[in-house]
């Protein structure tokens, strides 16, 4: 890496100015969060048969999901207060390294523990067989198929794999987060070309077949605030979730500009989505069965959150990665996703430099057939937060959405510290 590093040309990095985005800043406080839940179970009877001495899983997932502490804290005490016991269970897949333990991590990175949530967490890669859908057996958490009851609970939003009626959301959380390990592996047996009926056909047999009580539909705006929650009756799970996902599609993040030479990238991880980092947003996808986002180059990565739990799912999306990055990755945890999902492109690894300077300098020197003077880069924090980014200022000609951005400084240079990693806060 150091003599790779060494050899990279030392290029001259464009000024930058910090660009505001105005993305939907619509959003809903704890208080509208509490009363939102209470009022759609009590409107429509959801817990009417819950009765003293049952047992009721709500389920928790591996989403950096905002308030998600105090939705699944507010569902507790609804459960509580008919006499019934809640338990908490991770529905995340093969998330968290794909054991009991890891995944009981990432909930606590979430704020989401026994003693905060004053109750049991039962973490459990055990499975039920509860059904055959189509010669394909259907799995779920085998505590959850004992309870008396289940609560899930998931944000409804764009997949970053496929397309169809049923993306990333309530069906997605009962056929593969509750599904575990082997639930994940039915749904992507056959590809993201069949991952979207796959989800439809397990996740429908599930709410015939599992005391579903509810759904709790979680979107989203731009700034990953809580937009709006729905409660959802079992059946209405089915017919109402297609059209939240378009409502979610509507006031999700997304950058305002069309294309760009080099796409930065500081920090991925699976706290900002299933693939590290969005590729609706960052336009590199993994399969040929979703499009959209930014039309980038290049792209580069910087940095591995610590809520990603080691996790570099998405790192094949990029070309060039910083050794901070490489040090951080848990190869146990971050291939554990791929026995699952069967799609090597995500974990391939990037070339690795030194440095983030030097990133950012190869990836200037690998652009071809691009004014270098000229240089056309974009900077983001993660695919979650873009509501301030950074852009150079040969970029600013091509926005074709001047009514939604707002330049907010002077060019600059970026800074670095004494290892060279970015220093620059936007």
């Amino acid at each position: 890496m150091r003599i790779a590093s060494q050899l990279v040309p030392d290029e001259k990095i464009p000024k930058f100015v910090k660009i505001g985005q105005k993305l939907d800043r619509k959003y809903l406080t704890e208080k509208q969060i509490i009363s939102g839940i209470r009022d759609g179970i009590r409107s429509q009877a959801l817990l009417e048969k819950v009765c003293p001495g049952m047992v009721v899983c709500i389920t928790a997932g591996s989403r950096g999901i905002s308030n998600i502490a105090l939705i699944t804290k507010t569902l507790v005490e609804a459960v509580r207060e008919k006499g019934a016991e809640p338990v908490i269970i991770p529905a995340m897949g093969s998330h968290g390294g794909a054991t009991a333990e890891g995944q009981e991590a990432v909930l606590e990175s979430y704020g989401i523990t026994k003693e905060s949530m004053g109750c049991r967490i039962h973490a459990s890669m055990e499975t039920k067989q509860i059904g055959v859908a189509e010669g394909i057996p259907v799995y779920i958490d085998s505590f959850a198929a004992s309870c008396d009851g289940i609560i899930a609970v998931n944000r409804i939003k764009a997949h970053t794999a496929f397309r169809g009626e049923f993306e990333s959301g309530l069906m997605k959380m009962l056929a593969v987060g509750l599904g575990k390990q082997k639930g994940a592996a039915a749904c992507h047996a056959s590809g993201f070309a069949y991952m979207a009926a796959r989800i439809s056909l397990l996740g429908k047999e599930i709410i015939r077949n599992a005391p579903i009580l509810m759904g709790i539909a979680v979107i989203e705006n731009a700034y990953d605030q809580t937009y709006k929650i729905e409660v959802l009756r079992p059946e209405d799970i089915v017919i109402r979730e297609p059209g939240l996902l378009e409502e979610a599609k509507s006031v999700m993040g997304r950058i305002y500009f069309e294309k760009c030479d080099i796409l930065i990238v500081r920090q991925i991880g699976k706290n900002f989505s299933g693939d590290g980092m969005d590729p609706n947003v960052t336009g590199r996808f993994s399969t040929e069965f979703a499009s959209g986002g930014l039309n980038a180059g290049r792209v580069g990565i910087l940095d591995l959150a610590a809520a990603s739990q080691g996790s570099a799912v998405g790192m094949g999306k990029a070309d060039i990665a910083s050794r901070r990055l490489f040090e951080k990755i848990d190869f146990d945890a971050t291939y554990a996703n791929f026995v699952t999902t069967c799609n090597p492109y995500d974990y391939k690894m990037p070339i690795i430099l030194d440095s983030d300077r030097k990133v950012i300098q190869a990836l200037i020197s690998s652009c071809y057939g691009v004014d270098k003077d000229a240089l056309k880069m974009i900077i983001i924090n993660n695919s979650q937060d873009l509501g301030v980014i950074l852009v150079s200022q040969a970029l600013l000609a091509e926005c074709h959405h001047r009514d939604k951005i707002e330049v907010l400084s002077e060019p600059f240079d970026l800074e670095f510290d004494e290892q060279q990693s970015l220093l620059t806060v936007f």
